[in-house]
């Protein structure tokens, strides 16, 4: 009787499963791997087996890392370690809207091609208060990991979110250990490049467990702390622009100059994590846990680079490839009377942190049931201030060859030792931003799991899940506030320029040496920035740099008996206008079932799970559309050509929004094992990827850009560009996936493996960046339309390939050669993104609203007004490889890993290769017409060598050194033009070396 109705409730809830799932197809049920059982192990060789051991054993399809030791993940951030497994592949920049800088220690994670990645620590919800929904890895210590695993398809029981895959960062508990365990390690990083600078770092732990007489009790503590110093030195090229006035008779492409760049970066990163576990018996038993990361980084930058008009670049000695784009010449302007350069000093910081402390309840009431309780508040900071001061210099002529993969630049006595001469600069600009970022989660969920006495029938699982998030950020308004010193174009200053030489603007700047540039002793000259103080005195620096403007302003006054208002500078505010503060609430529910099945009479045994998940989230936004201008208009009396400057007053609007929606997420998952050591899987799901928190925002800015020179009392104003940015867009709702994984896993030695999968993600409501128009009217009544670009909801699309990886130890050679081992992978990923209102314009027209406008931010415009379309999905690499040669034999343990990545798009109209200054000639009338431009950017593909080797002392002490970037990779940075992938970039980090000293008990 008992029996009956055991069967009878599986049969029941065996239809319930799939009158729920509606049929579809979708899933995984993660036999996932936790810290609670996962036996940490010692040894290269035996952490790849015990990551083989997940991947073979989950219910999902799962890869994993394992630390061959307590605190010892094969790489210096989470973010190096994640490039090695395959499929996944890491981005170099430190921002996907700013290209310019690189990021030595990597960025942003995407898997299979997608960059929509969810991350959890321990299995629970965790994120960095960036406006992402996850964490930024390189904030996270990757000596507080026991493992790392990466899901490849979404799971009923998992939480919803993760389309590309789900990144699972797992800590030790201290029930994984027998009894007593303390690990210890110290790190010490010479950077080839930076020289000099000590980076330490040190992780200890200790952990132990005790028998009471109220059931046992374990406690852990860990603690981890590093410094990170790097410099980055960059050649950079200008967009070519389309000209018919340099070579007679002939069209053809030349930048307005080419500039190099040294970016000095300091990281310090601090993490504290402790758990507690209590164990009556194994029906009843609790565990909180405590995580804290901090993240704080500096950097400090000298550039110069091209301010000059496009068009009034003239070329000498020049020669042209077969598309008309400049190889080799001198560039000249002799219109502004030399070519304008700006040199500025750039000053930022970041200061993150978050904290997750979450406690859980594992209840057996009986044999057949099992209730799981879990409580989470997650909390979440980030404040920056970034700060750039800049002088500029009329270079006089400029030498370029711009033939090969990297720009060379030369530079004559004469021209050296006019570069050096503070005589020459004159003070051009600032511009400073502030932000900070409050994130806060609250989450609850309970699992019940109910197991059946059943040939077929393994376990039901369900559970429901409650969260709470709030969000607010805080921008300085205007966010980035650029502010003109003195420039050409001001007619206030009466055409004068706060030059260096004059005693009273001579303040705080460095002649700036730039030695071993490149890594190479590649020579270029010294030039005149600002000191570094200059942009960290903020706001009293500024206040005086500004001075120089009223001062020059009233001479001008007092000598042409004027009245021009001179304006003093007006800082941004920050923190006291409401108009740059943005909140976000939002409220989910989530309720999943999830049936666990296996036929194990069958010749080829098939287990596997059928589940959906249902989730509705509720969201608010408030926050405000603002309009600060920062140009100065042509003082009475002074004649103006052109284009009318509009007169529009500064305001700011609120915004208020709710959006809420629902989500059903069907899956499937079926394993089947055709012998002891090969095995297959099918996995079909429905996914969602919701919108980050910054895509979210309501927060609009509009600026007045006005390209204006002046002459005397003639002011000739060249172009206007009204344009805005819309932070978010609170209407938008998740990326939706339908998604199919097969996989063929062969495992025919302990740490050797030959598994290959193929997948095909079918994607809709991809979030895209759309323009509109935004009408505003000015001081006079006349209506004037300003260009927003933000994020909509605007496209479909695929990412679908394949994968294959291999590793194996060579047992079977005679010797110490029976150390040696290899681990290889591939993947490929071939995507497409469909508008769902396409633009098919061959031109871009420069209209302030309309079709061209989304050709612009979704196809690219070249400087011509030509568009590209065509575009893949952003971030994405068509082929990816990994590759590395390992030894592990008695006391020695070494590995040499390659890692390779093709080409990608990175995105369209970023900072650097956009601007409203392009010309198209009507091919009928041979009119030409001003367009904006935004090209296409890319980086190169890209692989780099690192490699480490360890010796064990005895069982609990070894030594080792561990090298990155060994073969000294540049890194490319592409810009997409009509003569084809031109170098933007060329970025070089050098080597890093490491030294370490671990001890374990």
């Amino acid at each position: 009787m008992y029996q009956f109705k055991k069967t009878a409730i599986a049969v029941a809830v065996t239809h319930v499963a799939l009158l729920a799932s509606g049929m579809a197809a979708a899933q995984t049920g993660p036999g996932a791997p936790t810290a609670s059982n996962v036996v940490v192990v010692t040894g290269q060789r035996a952490a790849l087996d015990s990551a083989q051991a997940l991947k073979r054993d989950a219910d999902e399809m799962v890869d994993s890392i394992v630390a061959d030791d307590i605190g010892k993940l094969p790489d210096r951030s989470i973010t190096e370690v994640l490039q090695r497994v395959v499929g996944v592949t890491i981005d170099r920049t430190m921002s996907k809207g700013d290209p310019e800088h690189y990021s030595v220690e990597g960025s942003g994670v995407t898997i299979r091609g997608l960059s929509y990645t969810r991350s959890e620590l321990n299995g629970r919800d965790s994120f960095s208060a960036n406006g992402g929904r996850s964490l930024n890895f390189e904030d996270v210590p990757p000596e507080l990991m026991a493992g790392i695993d990466i899901y490849k398809n979404p799971s009923a029981e998992q939480i919803e979110g993760a389309i590309g895959g789900l990144v699972n960062l797992r800590t030790a508990m201290p029930f994984d250990f027998k009894g007593r365990k303390m690990a210890a390690s110290l790190q010490d990083t010479y950077s080839e490049l930076k020289k000099g600078k000590r980076q330490p770092s040190g992780s200890f732990m200790f952990s132990d467990r005790w028998k009471t007489g109220f059931g046992e009790i374990g406690a852990l503590v860990d603690y981890a702390y590093s410094e990170s110093g790097t410099r980055t030195d960059a050649f950079q090229v200008e967009p070519y622009y389309q000209r018919s006035d340099v070579v007679a008779g002939q069209n053809v492409w030349v930048p307005k100059g080419s500039q190099y760049r040294t970016l000095n970066f300091d990281r310090k990163r601090q993490g504290l994590y402790g758990a507690l576990q209590w164990k009556r018996d194994a029906n009843l038993q609790s565990s909180l846990t405590y995580f804290k990361s901090k993240y704080r980084m500096q950097w400090d930058e000298q550039a110069i680079f091209s301010s000059a008009s496009p068009y009034n670049i003239g070329v000498t000695n020049g020669t042209y490839g077969a598309n008309g784009q400049l190889l080799t010449g001198t560039l000249t302007d002799a219109t502004d009377k030399g070519i304008d350069f700006g040199a500025d000093t750039r000053a930022a910081n970041r200061k993150s942190q978050t904290t997750d402390i979450s406690w859980h309840l594992m209840w057996r009431p009986n044999s057949d049931w099992q209730i799981d309780t879990d409580v989470q508040r997650v909390r979440a900071t980030s404040n920056s201030f970034d700060s750039t001061v800049a002088t500029a210099v009329k270079m006089p002529y400029e030498n370029v060859d711009l033939s090969g993969s990297v720009p060379k630049l030369t530079f004559d006595d004469v021209q050296t030792a006019y570069l050096a001469n503070p005589a020459n600069y004159y003070w051009a600009f600032t511009q400073e931003h502030f932000d900070d970022s409050h994130a806060g989660e609250w989450a609850w969920k309970t699992d019940a799991k109910y197991t059946f006495d059943h040939p077929v029938l393994r376990d039901v699982r369900f559970g429901v899940r409650l969260t709470k998030a709030d969000s607010t950020t805080t921008n300085s308004n205007p966010s980035y506030n650029w502010a003109a010193i003195t420039q050409p174009w001001q007619s206030d200053t009466g055409g004068q320029l706060a030059y260096l030489s004059d005693p009273r603007f001579s303040n705080q700047t460095q002649v700036h040496q730039f030695t071993n540039f490149f890594n190479n002793n590649t020579p270029v000259p010294s030039l005149v920035f600002p000191n570094v103080a200059l942009a960290t005195g903020y706001p009293g620096s500024y206040a005086t740099l500004h001075s120089y403007h009223d001062i020059l302003c009233q001479q001008a006054n007092q000598a042409n008996g004027t009245s021009n208002p001179c304006t003093p500078w007006s800082p941004a505010t920050f923190g006291t206008d409401p108009a740059g503060t943005n909140d976000l609430s939002e409220r989910t529910g989530a309720f999943y079932t999830q049936l666990r099945f296996g036929f194990d009479d069958l010749k080829y045994p098939i287990d596997g799970n059928i589940g959906v998940r249902y989730v509705q989230t509720l969201l608010k936004a408030h926050g405000y559309t603002v309009f600060n201008p920062n140009i100065t208009q042509p003082a009475e009396g002074t004649t103006v050509i052109g284009p009318e400057i509009p007169n529009i007053a500064a305001f700011s609007t609120r915004q208020d929004f709710d959006n809420h929606y629902h989500n059903v997420l069907p899956s499937l998952n079926l394993r089947m094992k055709a012998t002891d050591k090969l095995q297959f899987r099918f996995a079909a799901a429905m996914g969602i990827s919701k919108p980050d928190y910054s895509q979210l925002q309501s927060y609009t800015t509009l600026s007045e850009n006005v390209d204006q020179t002046t002459t005397g009392n003639v002011v000739t104003v060249n172009n206007v560009g009204l344009t805005g940015t819309g932070t978010g867009n609170p209407k938008l709702r998740p990326v939706q996936s339908r998604q199919v994984d097969l996989s063929a896993e062969w495992y025919f030695a302990p740490a050797g493996s030959l598994t290959m999968a193929v997948f095909n993600k079918q994607l809709k409501d991809i979030i895209i960046n759309q323009s509109y128009g935004y009408d505003v009217a000015g001081v006079t009544g006349t209506p004037y339309t300003f260009t927003v670009t933000g994020p909509v909801n605007g496209a479909r699309g695929h990412a679908r390939g394949m994968e294959i990886a291999y590793q194996q130890y060579f047992d079977k050679l005679p010797g110490w050669m029976s150390g040696f081992g290899v681990q290889a992978n591939y993947t490929y990923v071939d995507s497409k993104e469909d508008l769902y209102h396409p633009v098919n314009s061959a031109f871009c027209t420069g209209s302030s609203n309309g079709a061209d406008n989304l050709n612009l931010n979704q196809n690219g415009c070249d400087t011509n007004g030509a568009t590209f379309g065509n575009l893949p999905l952003q971030n994405l690499s068509k082929n990816a490889y990994n590759l590395a040669l390992l030894y592990d034999k008695g006391k020695f343990s070494a590995r040499l890993a390659w890692a390779w990545r093709s080409k990608a798009l990175q995105n369209v109209n970023v900072n650097g290769t956009n601007g409203t200054d392009g010309r198209r000639v009507d091919p009928a009338t041979g009119a030409t017409q001003t367009v904006a431009w935004a090209l296409p950017t890319w980086s190169d593909s890209y692989g780099q060598l690192d490699g480490s080797f360890f010796y064990n002392i005895n069982e609990q002490l070894s030594l080792g050194v561990e090298a990155q970037n060994l073969t000294n990779s540049k890194y490319r940075q592409l810009m997409q033009q009509s003569i084809g992938m031109m170098t933007r970039a060329v970025f070089v980090s050098g080597r890093r070396y490491t030294a370490s000293l671990r001890y374990s008990f």
